[in-house]
């Protein structure tokens, strides 16, 4: 910080370039409040008119996962990033494992296609009172809490080497996802399809145990052992199909 003032580079698009701002230092700001001065009063460090910086954000209480992004090398979302903790100039980039929309902007629906394939929800019709639903065993709520809290944000795909344009893999998120819903009482049912989505390429099995993910992941979700008991029973399910067959 120089003369009350925080530098910030920015790796625009259309054409990709990069652009350095400096914005009056506000103790206890984050990456957000930031990038909101900066599309107030979009004039470089050189003086240069440009066009506001595009981003995304919704909550600002890192439960969305929108704001993501790589914030001096580090996936992470800029809502929680606290510019007193960063070191400058601080460097603000696009995730680049998910297709480009515009400046620090991508799309996130992989993450949601996937979920959908595991089929990532419990199948139960919400028109009728059917009455409380099974009792779970305390270890599972404690289990399955963890798991709920993912947001999609996609700091796991990010940091995953098995993740790329010529990959079919599916990621952590939504495997750790099929864990969760596997071992709901209810979700149980459709356990055997969700195993079965996780069987074909791209699936649990092209995991390459990098464990990166469980390092980036802002809400300390257990991935890897998430990805070990899934692709146990995807196993199990393979070979009594095999026995079976």
């Amino acid at each position: 910080m120089t003369d009350g003032k925080i530098v910030v580079r920015i790796e625009r698009s259309h054409p990709q370039r990069w652009e350095t701002f400096e914005v009056d230092y506000r103790p206890n700001a984050n990456v957000i409040s930031v990038l909101m001065q900066i599309q107030r009063n979009p004039i470089t460090a050189e003086g240069r008119s440009t066009t506001p910086p595009a981003w995304d954000a919704a909550c600002l209480e890192e439960v969305c996962g929108s704001c993501t992004m790589n914030i001096n090398g580090k996936v992470r979302q800029a809502c929680s990033a606290l510019i007193d903790h960063l070191t400058e100039p601080i460097t603000l980039q696009p995730m680049k494992k998910f297709p480009l929309v515009r400046d620090l902007t991508v799309d996130r629906q992989k993450m949601f296609n996937a979920l959908k394939r595991v089929r990532g929800w419990i199948p139960v019709d919400g028109t009728y009172d059917l009455g409380p639903g099974p009792r779970q065993a305390q270890e599972d709520q404690e289990i399955n809490y963890v798991l709920s809290t993912c947001m999609t944000c996609g700091c796991c795909l990010e940091v995953c080497p098995q993740v790329g344009p010529a990959t079919a893999f599916i990621g952590a998120a939504a495997i750790s996802q099929a864990r969760l819903f596997n071992n709901h009482p209810t979700g149980k049912m459709n356990a055997s399809e969700r195993l079965h989505g996780l069987m074909d390429a791209g699936g649990v099995g092209d995991c390459g145990k990098a464990a990166n993910c469980v390092d980036a992941c802002p809400k300390g979700i257990p991935l890897t052992e998430s990805i070990a008991e899934v692709n146990r029973d995807a196993w199990k399910q393979a070979l009594l199909g095999w026995l079976l067959g």
